[in-house]
């Protein structure tokens, strides 16, 4: 569904990406893996378009992302961002519905308020919460509602950016099994960017680590304990030491 091929992009003197080759199947579960400040996001906003990569090829679907006309190609796309990012002065219901009600398949709002609330059904969040405000929801309960909002318009392809990033543990286990239960259930290809390495293992089909600029190593999820590659090593069993550097 998602191909890259050699994908480079700098910001001033500053190189972000360095040829980053990589394919995400239809249908299944990529997490990429990768210290702070690896490109993850970048990597993310540059097969959106939200920034243009500077060189290599992204494609999606078997169409280069250049080539694509932007509100045909975004309306396949569902996100759940790292904070929420929940507009604070739109009800829960109008948060989950706001693409619906938007751009050329605009539903009438009575339809897009019953989708709303049944995706938040969906999430684990009953109907007494639609009209209630962000601020009056706990971190998991806002979590759940941008969960509803990535899946309100039945999106192909979902990305999900630390989507544990805040919670406790066992909230942080009920996200990530929504999560894998939507991705099956949907039949979606999924991205998720994470340093957790519970969420990898509760979420991915397949891991890729980004390092430096270029996947260090992928692979499915199931080799990730036993691949020798030194790097993937010291991530997943947090080392302070090691070929990544050292941590003071």
């Amino acid at each position: 569904m998602i191909e890259l091929r050699d994908v480079t992009k700098s910001f001033g003197p500053k190189q972000v990406l360095r040829g980053v080759t990589l394919n995400v199947p239809s249908a299944s579960s990529m997490v990429i893996i990768g210290g702070s400040g690896t490109g993850k996001s970048v990597l993310l906003k540059a097969i959106l378009g939200l920034i243009r990569h500077d060189g290599g090829d992204i494609l999606v679907d078997g169409q280069d992302i250049r080539d694509a006309e932007r509100e045909a190609f975004l309306a396949r796309f569902g996100m759940l961002f790292q904070g929420g990012a929940l507009f604070d002065s739109l009800s829960v219901w109008e948060n989950v519905a706001f693409r619906l009600m938007r751009g050329e398949g605009k539903r009438p709002k009575a339809e897009a308020r019953e989708i709303a609330v049944e995706k938040l059904r969906r999430v684990g969040l009953g109907p007494d919460v639609a009209d209630l405000y962000p601020a009056e929801l706990s971190g998991g309960m806002q979590k759940r509602v941008g969960l509803a909002r990535a899946i309100a318009a039945e999106p192909e392809i979902i990305f999900f950016d630390e989507p544990t990033a805040g919670l406790d543990p066992i909230l942080a286990g009920v996200i990530n099994e929504l999560i894998r239960e939507i991705v099956v259930e949907m039949g979606v290809t999924a991205m998720t960017i994470t340093h957790d390495m519970t969420t990898v293992r509760s979420v991915a089909d397949r891991v890729a680590m980004l390092h430096e600029g270029v996947i260090q190593w992928t692979g499915p999820t199931s080799d990730l304990e036993t691949t020798p590659d030194p790097y993937v090593q010291q991530f997943i069993n947090g080392r302070a030491s090691g070929p990544i550097g050292t941590v003071r």
